[in-house]
């Protein structure tokens, strides 16, 4: 097999992943069936309407060089054309979806749609397991409630009761399937029967070869969707690519490039056209003296996590991987629990 893996960027926030190492008529047709234009459906949930993704449309190719996606990818299509449950956990943005696609297009489904959709919602309308078929990407598992932990459980029991083939699920979740159970949040056999076969996508900060390629195509994309002649990153741009530390990972790179093309003089890039704040430019963050009217450790360690989400302008999820703590943990801190075990 090739070592060089071909990978196709959806036209809005998400990814979608070529075929490796594969020629003939089999690859050609799954890359058709794959350049399909987006469709998408709309109908009336509890909430207004809901948004269903049902297919998607590739049409940027980009080269991804990590070692570490790479075996995602020879694992992916190891199992991809035998599981039925699948999950991927990884931070926001960084690729969950490419990898579920990657998974449907090795699929005995290769050939259906893909049905992306928000867990909760699936779960609320149209989780019937006798009528399950397809292939379903279910979108922040991570976020349901004990029932709809219990549902979704009895969904997957009854597939596992189905011959392969019919139906695939594959969740995704920016929190770790298996920590969540350990701490409670997750009804463990739920946890179980997810995390059989998992893939954890790296973030952006530590695939960084993969930062100038990955810039390059999302500049040929954006081009070609505001009718923008081709443009270039300067080496002083890529550098600064290169350095950031991407919070929001591929996404938030496709932001600042998008950015950056309006403010982009001639057809080369600049650093100073990227609307990423240098080491110069940050704010410079001082502890908050501690004040002493409670000594008690759990509100000395409320006061921290209070101190370190403020410097994050109140984002939680940054915060908590500041902390070192899961996010679930960092709520239970501010609802004031009790935070050690007596």
């Amino acid at each position: 097999m090739s070592l060089r893996f071909m990978f196709f960027a959806r036209m809005v926030d998400k990814w979608t992943v070529g075929l490796p190492g594969e020629s003939g008529p089999r690859r050609r047709g799954t890359l058709i069936s794959m350049q399909t234009a987006a469709q998408y459906q709309t109908q009336p949930s509890g909430s207004g309407l809901k948004l269903i993704e049902v297919d998607a449309a590739p049409t940027t190719q980009i080269v991804g060089a990590n070692a570490a996606w790479r075996k995602l990818l020879v694992q992916a299509e190891m199992v991809g054309p035998y599981v039925q449950v699948a999950a991927i956990e990884g931070e926001n943005g960084v690729g969950k979806q490419t990898l579920a696609r990657f998974l449907h297009s090795r699929s005995p489904l290769a050939r259906s749609v893909f049905q992306r959709r928000d867990a909760r919602e699936w779960l609320a309308t149209d989780a019937d397991p006798a009528t399950l078929s397809g292939f379903i990407y279910l979108d922040r598992v991570d976020l349901l409630t004990p029932p709809g932990q219990g549902l979704l459980l009895s969904v997957l029991k009854a597939l596992q009761d189905r011959a392969p083939g019919r139906a695939v699920v594959v969740v995704a979740s920016q929190t770790s399937l298996r920590q969540m159970a350990a701490q409670g949040l997750l009804l463990p056999d739920l946890a179980f029967r997810l995390a059989a076969v998992r893939f954890a996508v790296p973030p952006l900060r530590m695939r960084r070869e993969d930062i100038a390629p990955l810039a390059q195509a999302l500049l040929e994309r954006i081009c070609a969707r505001y009718q923008h002649r081709p443009v270039s990153l300067g080496s002083a741009a890529l550098a600064r690519l290169l350095q950031h530390n991407w919070p929001g990972n591929v996404r938030e790179l496709a932001s600042v490039l998008e950015a950056a093309l309006l403010n982009a003089v001639n057809a080369v890039i600049r650093a100073e056209d990227l609307p990423i704040p240098t080491d110069a430019e940050m704010p410079l963050q001082t502890p908050a003296p501690m004040r002493t009217g409670n000594l008690a450790l759990d509100a000395v360690i409320l006061q921290h996590v209070q101190h370190v989400l403020n410097l994050n302008h109140g984002n939680k999820l940054r915060a908590a991987r500041q902390l070192g703590i899961s996010r679930s943990t960092l709520y239970r801190i501010l609802a004031n629990q009790t935070i050690l075990t007596h």
